[in-house]
C-alpha cells in the first residue's frame, strides 16, 4: 500500500466493518493510505483483520482491530467506544459487512431471512445511527474535514436489480438504499453527509461460486457491459474520494461501480 503523496484524509479517523477481506479491507486500505487512522472490524475472521491491519501498518499507516457482530446492538456500541477511547473521535464511516445465504423463495427459512436482513440491514442501522451521534457530540472540525461526518453505506446493484434466489439479499440492499437516502435528508442540515456504494461483480471471496471456472466467469461477462470483473480496490479509491472534501456536495446518493451492470446489457441489441 503505497502513501499517497496528497493525503485527502489526513488527520481523520475511520471505521471499516467488515475489514477482514475482500471489499471491506480495500477500503480500510485505500482509507489508509490517503491518511486516515483506520478501525479495522472483523465478526470471525481475525487472522484476515490482522493481514488487513499489517498492510496499513507496513506502510507507516494506523489501524486498530476490532472484534463486533454488527447485528448486536451491545457488540456495536462497544465498537464505538473502544474506537474512540483510542482515536478521540471519528470522521469517517463504512458501513461494510454483509452476508448472503442463498436460497430459492419457497425453501427459504425465516431464519435463512431473519440472518441476512439482521447483518446487512440492521447491523447497517447500527453502525449510522452510531456514527451520527458520535460526529454530533464531537461537534465541527473545520480544519480538518469540512463535514460533521461522513457515512458511507455498501449497498449492491441489487438494491434495483431483482435477483431470484436470492430474496433475502437483495431486499436488505433495497432497504439500505432508503435507510441511506432516509437518514441522509435528516442529517443533511447537520452537515452530516450519507451516501452509498453499490459494487456491482467484485472479485471477492462472496461471489467466488460464480466465477471459478472459465464457463462460469463467461457467462459473468455477458452481464458486464466493460467485460471484466470488478477488483475491491476499484471500490477502496471510490470511497477514499467520497469520504473526503473533494465530495462534499454529495450526499443521498448511490453511486453505482459496476462496469455498466446496471445497463441491463441484455437489452443491447434490441431486447
Amino acid at each position: 500500500m503505497p502513501q499517497n503523496p496528497h493525503p485527502r484524509l489526513a488527520g481523520q479517523f475511520a471505521l471499516v466493518t467488515g475489514a477482514s477481506s475482500g471489499i471491506g479491507a480495500a477500503v480500510a486500505v485505500a482509507l489508509a493510505a490517503y491518511g486516515a487512522g483506520v478501525v479495522v472490524n472483523y465478526g470471525h475472521d481475525l487472522d484476515g483483520a490482522n493481514a488487513t491491519a499489517k498492510v496499513i501498518t507496513d506502510a507507516g499507516g494506523t489501524a486498530l482491530v476490532i472484534k463486533a457482530d454488527v447485528s448486536q446492538e451491545d457488540q456495536v456500541q462497544a465498537m464505538f467506544k473502544q474506537a474512540i477511547e483510542k482515536f478521540g473521535t471519528l470522521h469517517i464511516v463504512v458501513s461494510n459487512a454483509g452476508i448472503q445465504v442463498d436460497s430459492p423463495f419457497l425453501d427459504m427459512t425465516l431464519a435463512q431471512w431473519q440472518k441476512v436482513i439482521d447483518v446487512n440491514l440492521t447491523g447497517q442501522f447500527l453502525c449510522v445511527r452510531e456514527a451520527a451521534r458520535e460526529f454530533v457530540r464531537r461537534g465541527p472540525q473545520p480544519e480538518v474535514s469540512k463535514a460533521l461526518g461522513k457515512i458511507i453505506c455498501m449497498s449492491s446493484v441489487h438494491e434495483v436489480i431483482p435477483w431470484a434466489g436470492h430474496v433475502n439479499y437483495a431486499s436488505s440492499k433495497g432497504g439500505i438504499m432508503q435507510l441511506m437516502k432516509s437518514t441522509a435528508q435528516e442529517l443533511a442540515p447537520r452537515k452530516i453527509r450519507v451516501n452509498s456504494i453499490a459494487p456491482g461483480a467484485i472479485a471477492t471471496p462472496i461471489n467466488l461460486s460464480a466465477r471459478d471456472t472459465p464457463e462460469e466467469e463467461k457467462a459473468l461477462l455477458e452481464l458486464i457491459p466493460y467485460n471484466r470483473v470488478g477488483d475491491p480496490a476499484d471500490i477502496g479509491e471510490l470511497a477514499a474520494w467520497l469520504a473526503s472534501d473533494e465530495a462534499d456536495y454529495i450526499t443521498g446518493q448511490t453511486i453505482f461501480m459496476d462496469g455498466g451492470m446496471t445497463l441491463y446489457p441484455g437489452f443491447a441489441d434490441g431486447g
